[in-house]
């Protein structure tokens, strides 16, 4: 099998009807008027194919279905024992991460001089400033934080579900792969985490529609919207190392100068990282600050990744932890098995830019205290959803199987992140 992903077909573009000739002499120009936004989103909706809105429509009704068990949630799983009313309408939403972000973007980084040096610091700084400055943004139309954040993940989602579908389709001949995958993704175990004030969603909506641009060898753009990425996540930087190494694979096929001439995009996603931790280190004289605010907080401190998975497993199977703590450590280490094994498959079908991003993020997961997140993680490994999709094309026993267990699973890691019960 070729390095390449093999099988890539080269998007098919629309023709563009020729304008009628005519032999009149043409008068003089006069300005047009501006087309009405009502018609930019008419040609722009002009645009979705009939497969692109059954992706979108099956997304509408995901993201429907969730705010109605946020609903109930927040009836049935009252904050008080005894309340006898419920929750305002969007407190299920405000929890655990998406504070942070709210306090980024509502105070910035180091308010009122207050920074790392200050008793019960809360870490702020080990979050990437892309989410909680498009936060601020929005806000300023939005009146409501938590409102604000619900509609950038719910517009990202939505670019990012898209760009996912629209990248089956290049991997995959079946004209069901990009709904089937879309499917599989919207109704994983953590999905609940694309629909809150989180930075999966936003991450995905700049990564997906990058990888599908590197993949069609427009290098300028991928390497823009990865930028745009690394200001969201860190993971953006593991993103930015399987395009480079996607780019040197294609130019060296091609054998030709002229395809190197692009090799300096590829250094322009180390951009807004660098000038993150710039303006960290004028403030802390630290410049690794997100780094060390992470294992302040965290507990992401070094460990190798023996001692990661024997901490783990301590938690989730040594008593140690509350029974809630501990499965969510026993989730923690199903979904390295899981991201071992998508590594292990893409090594063996030599998709070499794809295993090196899995490949970048376990190890990034891995190496910590105890592992933190990686189910969430899940949602950022495109080519897992792509060959869950393969393969319940191929068996379709796979997709009533799939859909069996991860209903229940779902649900519930939606119900105990809206009550408030687990960071995931």
């Amino acid at each position: 099998m070729s390095t390449l992903s093999p099988g890539l077909r080269p998007p098919a573009d629309r023709p563009v009807p020729p304008e009628p000739r005519t032999s009149a002499r043409p008068g003089p120009r006069i300005a047009a008027p501006p087309e009405p936004r009502a018609g930019r989103f008419r040609r722009a909706a002009a645009r979705l194919t009939p497969a692109d809105r059954a992706v979108l429509w099956f997304y509408l009704l995901t993201r429907i279905s969730l705010w109605i068990t946020a609903h109930f949630a927040r009836w049935l799983f009252p904050a008080r024992p005894g309340a006898r009313g419920a929750a305002p309408v969007l407190a299920p939403f405000q929890r655990w991460d998406a504070n942070h972000y709210l306090h980024i973007a509502r105070d910035g980084y180091f308010p009122a001089g207050a920074g790392p040096w200050t008793s019960g610091w809360d870490n702020r700084e080990a979050f990437f400033p892309g989410y909680p400055f498009l936060l601020r943004a929005v806000h300023t139309v939005v009146p409501d934080w938590t409102a604000a954040g619900l509609l950038i993940s719910f517009v990202a989602g939505a670019v990012a579900v898209l760009a996912l579908a629209r990248i089956a389709w290049v991997y995959l001949p079946e004209d069901a792969a990009g709904r089937r995958t879309a499917a599989l993704f919207l109704l994983s175990p953590c999905a609940v985490f694309l629909a809150v004030g989180y930075t999966e969603a936003l991450f995905l909506a700049f990564a997906l529609p990058a990888w599908l641009a590197a993949v069609r060898h427009r290098w300028a753009l991928a390497a823009v919207l990865t930028a745009l990425a690394t200001t969201v996540r860190v993971s953006g930087l593991f993103l930015a190392a399987a395009i480079a190494l996607l780019f040197v694979l294609t130019a060296g096929e091609k054998r030709d100068r002229r395809s190197w001439r692009a090799a300096g995009w590829t250094l322009l996603p180390a951009l807004p990282p660098a000038a993150y931790s710039w303006y960290l280190h004028v403030y802390t004289g630290d410049w690794m600050a997100w780094k060390h605010a992470q294992e302040r907080g965290w507990y992401r401190t070094f460990h190798t990744p023996w001692e990661a998975w024997a901490n783990t497993w301590n938690g989730a199977f040594g008593h140690t932890q509350t029974t809630g703590y501990a499965l969510m450590f026993q989730a923690e280490l199903v979904a390295m098995l899981v991201g071992l094994g998508l590594a292990a498959v893409l090594l063996y079908r030599r998709r070499w830019p794809e295993a090196l991003y899995v490949a970048l993020s376990l190890w990034a997961l891995g190496t910590s205290y105890w592992y933190t997140s990686i189910p969430r993680a899940t949602l950022l490994w495109w080519p897992l959803w792509i060959g869950l999709a393969a393969l319940s094309l191929r068996r379709p026993w796979f997709r009533t199987a799939y859909l069996s267990v991860a209903a229940p699973v779902t649900t519930l890691v939606a119900l105990t992140f809206l009550t408030g019960r687990w960071a995931g």
